[in-house]
């Protein structure tokens, strides 16, 4: 933050600060038992960058009038990316999807929440969205 505001950058400075307000709410929630540590920055980011992505979607179909917000967005997730870690591919993805239904005997439909809940617990860092497409697929297929 120092280094943002003595180089004068307005959007690190806006992201950083935004960041920081995000683990203090993060740390007065409820129920919420810890401290900040890089676990708790991880996250926060992770699920800040998620947020400005599906906003930055929106905001480029504003056209001309959304490009301001949509330039700070993508500024803001791309900042924020170098603390993500790298997402996985649908390849790997489907391969996931397939050794777990291996490994449940899954068949039908009626077993994709036991797919999922098995799939995002052996590997958290998936993309929920792409796996339950893949995993639905894949158990009509059979």
């Amino acid at each position: 933050l120092k280094d943002a505001m003595l180089t004068r950058d307005r959007n690190r400075v806006d992201v950083v600060r935004q960041i920081r307000t995000e683990v203090g709410r993060a740390l007065k929630t409820p129920g919420f038992s810890g401290e900040a540590d890089d676990e708790l920055y991880r996250t926060t980011i992770a699920s800040y960058a998620k947020k400005m992505g599906k906003a930055l979607v929106e905001y480029e179909g504003f056209g001309e009038r959304g490009a301001e917000a949509a330039a700070k967005l993508r500024f803001e997730v791309a900042y924020l990316s170098r603390w993500l870690p790298r997402a996985v591919s649908e390849e790997d993805v489907a391969a996931f999807v397939e050794t777990t239904v291996q490994k449940l005997g899954a068949n039908g439909l009626k077993d994709v929440g036991r797919v999922m809940g098995a799939l995002m617990k052996a590997h958290p860092g998936i993309d929920g969205a792409i796996a339950s497409r893949l995993v639905r697929t894949r158990l009509t297929t059979d």
